[in-house]
């Protein structure tokens, strides 16, 4: 899979951000193996969790919120 629209900066920052998140973040290593045990491969499993990483991100900016991890 490769993507070529948009901003190509904005791309590989969301995709290390993504990784960090399914690595150290329980929502959204839960949400990535959920996606993987449904049998969807990986670049696509990491292309929803960046779609998912955005919105979380605009819905904070929107409602003046700061982050809090769900605790494990």
């Amino acid at each position: 899979m490769t993507i070529k629209a948009g901003r190509a900066a904005v791309r590989r920052s969301l995709y290390m951000a993504v990784v960090v998140a399914i690595r150290w973040d329980s929502d959204f290593k839960s949400f990535y193996g959920r996606l993987r045990a449904a049998g969807k491969p990986s670049k696509v499993t990491i292309a929803a969790a960046m779609r998912k990483l955005i919105i979380l991100a605009s819905t904070l900016l929107k409602d003046d919120r700061d982050w809090s991890p769900t605790p494990p």
